[in-house]
């Protein structure tokens, strides 16, 4: 780092200001080296005094390799400042008391505006910009990028075609959390944008924002490595049924989102798992809207608060609570990101459970709504006129900014401006507007509140709808003119980058970034959070307090299994073999490790698979993953090629929905030609589990243990993403243990007794798909759950440690 001498110009505070303006900035426009004679040994005066007086500003140059930046550090409470070497941006200087601060002259005007001042409250700054920027920057700002995903490419063509064409500055990183990647493609990006900043066109920076990123177990960006510290789900940090946890988590995980340069965290997803078999469960915080409640609050404070306060800082990040008004309700579970699923239904009349999380956290920066259409029990509009997706539900809606008075950001979620039949779209999610004109969708969804839609790189339709909105309100259709209606929006976002101080401090440290990035305390506090989320449902006495030291010697078998997946929006289903619990992790605790042989076939898949000789075996651990009925975008529950319908299932081996509770006609359906309505009943059909070789792996297991005449406890570790029927591997489980979203190395740290278990059941465990029938979708906490051989009912809230169940 060398220290750098940026052009400042002094600026006068108080009454004199206005007086003297001119008089000063006439001797402080130039740099030290081309300022006239007369003024330069002030000008230089100033810069050396900043860097060497603690009651005034410091500066130093910084580069990641690609891009220099200057980091200008204010004294006292003064805020930190950044910007690009070859910006153009000039110092402004104030005296406030006995200190001298630095601001960035981000329009060049001489001048120290509202919105330049970091001293100003958001609310004032955001008003100020609002009315300097363009309709077109209105229009940029309320484009949310497609996911990015390659950040090692650095800055590439069609990126600054949005940046700079459409004005885009909110950009979705759905890349790893490799730093040495990530910063200089932040810098290279927050550099360029500076550059695109004119008299007319005032700055705007980039506001970098992620989907989760955490969870330890989960694959994508979320796969193994240290360059993050891993936390349970939020499933699982459900299970905890401690909010520290939650709080720990946000404080920490937006520390290091800042250290990727990342200001919005899309999440928490906090709809109400109130229908068990829905696809997206294992995101949530559960099925008991208190407890939802609680948690969304103190991941809220966690992520938007700095260094363990409730203020904005360098270390917040703007929440994003979403699916509003809760898309837990899929009809039969199926998930509302493709056409199986875009109905959410209420047969029990709950809409007002599912929105309680929403509303008990309007604190949150921002809200992203859902995908579904919500419909009565008799198929019927849930509210109003609207039989359209969230976005476009008018009624759904008023919740939030007319009846309890948000004024916060509402973004679509992404896909929801694009029809499924539109030409080119690889896919579309604008349930119910399909046969509305792109601008006439714009129009529709700026008409319910929304300021910001996602996955959308191009401001064309936005402007198209400004001028759609322009001229009803010429025609009295709409109240505000266009101009006024995108302003509001504008500011609302502009809210979501003056409280993080991405104004001030866009530009990232490398190294400093490496520092904060899975840190010991973090990696820590996450591990810690697994260990307390882990969940003992059944204890025969093979799980008891031991040490480490005990294992070493032991073998132990794990069995290995296969999953076949589901072909979906991205490409044919992938085919996963393995055992049910990683070798690596295992061999750190046991001194032997054995597992199944496999046969395969010339394409790699397992045709048979044989158990291993028990003789010398001490315990069996079965890995089983919940039953898979596929993933969002796999389009689960109706078969492409016959158009049948199916039901998705809680249980491994095929389930035929055949049974008095199945809905023979179904809530949901698309409303046909004739006028009468589609019927999407599953009823009589049979399930499609990808990973049934789970329940054979468990099977396999125990009838080795018989044919070896020992007593080998099995312990069964299920890994959970939704609500499982334990009936199919219980009666033989010697133990159970289940995890939500931890690593392998905390399942097995519980299950050999090296931990005592503390997490509880965040979702009731059905007795049977009898009682997962009769429920009702919108309705938490409403199955008979399963009660075990010891007489434990496997119902939410429960969870066993060493003495008994956990009061």
């Amino acid at each position: 780092m060398t220290i750098g001498r940026p052009t400042v110009k002094h600026v006068m505070a108080g009454a004199a200001l206005t007086a003297a303006l001119a008089m000063v900035l006439a001797g402080c426009t130039g740099s030290p080296s081309d300022t006239p004679s007369g003024d330069a040994s002030a000008s230089e005066t100033t810069s050396e005094a900043a860097n060497n007086d603690p009651n005034s500003y410091s500066t130093e140059e910084i580069s990641d390799g690609k891009t220099t930046f200057i980091r200008v550090t204010n004294p006292g409470e003064g805020k930190q400042l950044s910007y690009g070497s070859e910006s153009g941006i000039e110092l402004l200087e104030e005296k406030d008391g006995d200190l001298t601060y630095a601001f960035k002259d981000m329009n060049a005007n001489g001048t120290l505006d509202t919105w330049e001042d970091w001293r100003q409250e958001t609310s004032a700054r955001a008003e100020s910009l609002a009315q300097e920027l363009s309709i077109e920057q209105i229009a940029g700002l309320m484009l949310w990028s497609s996911h990015e995903r390659a950040p090692q490419d650095g800055l590439t063509d069609a990126q600054k075609t949005y940046l700079e064409e459409s004005n885009l500055r909110n950009v979705l990183n759905a890349a790893g959390s490799d730093a040495a990647a990530t910063v200089p493609w932040v810098n290279e990006m927050q550099a360029y944008v500076e550059t695109l900043a004119t008299a007319d066109a005032p700055y705007v920076p980039v506001n970098f924002s992620s989907d989760p990123r955490s969870t330890a177990g989960s694959g994508g960006y979320n796969a193994a490595g240290a360059d993050i510290s891993r936390w349970p789900s939020n499933l699982g940090l459900a299970a905890t049924f401690n909010a520290e946890h939650t709080q720990n988590f946000g404080e920490m995980a937006s520390a290091e989102y800042r250290a990727l340069g990342i200001t919005t965290a899309l999440s928490p997803q906090i709809d109400l798992a109130s229908e068990p078999r829905w696809l997206r469960v294992g995101g949530t915080f559960g099925e008991d809207v208190a407890q939802v409640t609680e948690l969304t609050q103190a991941y809220v404070k966690g992520f938007q608060g700095t260094g363990g306060e409730d203020v904005w800082g360098s270390e917040s990040v703007n929440a994003m609570i979403k699916h509003f008004s809760g898309d837990g309700p899929g009809e039969g579970g199926r998930e509302a990101h493709t056409y199986v699923g875009k109905y959410g239904v209420y047969p029990g009349g709950n809409l007002a459970e599912h929105t309680q999380p929403f509303l008990g956290s309007l604190d949150a920066a921002s809200v992203m709504t859902a995908y579904s259409i919500a419909l009565d029990a008799n198929g019927q509009p849930l509210l109003g006129v609207d039989r359209m997706g969230t976005a476009y539900d008018q009624g759904r809606m008023d919740i939030l900014r007319e009846e309890n008075g948000y004024e916060g950001v509402i973004v679509t979620d992404w896909g929801v401006m694009s029809g499924s039949t539109d030409e080119g779209a690889m896919f579309g999610m604008a349930w119910g507007a399909e046969d509305l004109t792109p601008a006439e969708r714009y129009f529709k969804v700026l008409g319910t509140g929304h300021d910001m839609f996602g996955g959308v790189n191009d401001a064309t339709y936005i402007l198209e709808a400004h001028d759609l909105w322009q001229e009803k309100f010429e025609a009295g259709e709409v109240d505000v003119d266009a101009d006024t209606r995108f302003r509001e929006s504008g500011e609302r976002i502009l809210a979501m980058l003056f409280n993080p101080g991405l104004y001030e401090d866009p530009f990232l440290d490398l190294d400093e970034s490496k520092s904060i990035l899975a840190s010991d305390d973090k990696v820590a506090a996450g591990y810690a959070a697994q260990l307390d989320s882990v969940v003992m449902l059944k204890n025969d006495g093979a799980i008891a307090a031991s040490d480490a030291e005990s294992w070493k010697d032991k073998t132990v078998y794990i069995p290995r299994s296969y999953d076949t997946g589901f072909d979906g929006l991205f490409g044919p289903g992938e085919y996963t073999e393995g055992p049910g619990l990683t070798i690596e992790v295992a061999e750190q605790f046991f001194g032997t490790v054995v597992t199944d042989e496999a046969v395969t076939d010339a394409d790699g898949v397992v045709t048979e698979y044989t158990a291993p000789d028990l003789t010398d075996v001490d315990l069996v651990l079965v890995g089983l993953n919940s039953p898979n009925n596929g993933d969002p975008f796999t389009a689960s529950g109706q078969d492409k090629e016959t158009g049948e319908w199916y039901p998705f299932s809680l249980q491994y081996r095929p389930y035929t929905a055949d049974g008095a509770n199945v809905r023979q006609t179904s809530i949901g359906g698309d409303l046909l030609p004739d006028g009468t309505v589609e019927n999407r009943s599953y009823f009589g059909h049979t399930s499609r589990i990808a990973n049934e070789a789970d329940l054979d792996a468990f099977e396999r297991a125990t009838a080795a243990v018989e044919a070896s005449g020992k007593d080998i406890p099995v312990i069964t570790v299920l890994k959970a993403v939704n609500p499982v029927i334990p009936a199919e591997f219980e009666g033989k489980s010697n133990a159970i243990v289940v995890s939500f979203g931890t690593n392998d190395q905390a399942i097995l740290e519980v299950a050999l007794g090296l931990y005592e278990p503390q997490g509880r059941l965040p979702i009731q465990f059905p007795a049977n798909m009898d009682t997962v029938e009769a429920q009702f979708e919108d309705v938490p906490k409403d199955m008979t759950p399963y009660t075990d051989s010891a007489g434990n009912a496997y119902d939410y809230g429960f969870g066993l440690n060493y003495s008994g169940p956990i009061s």
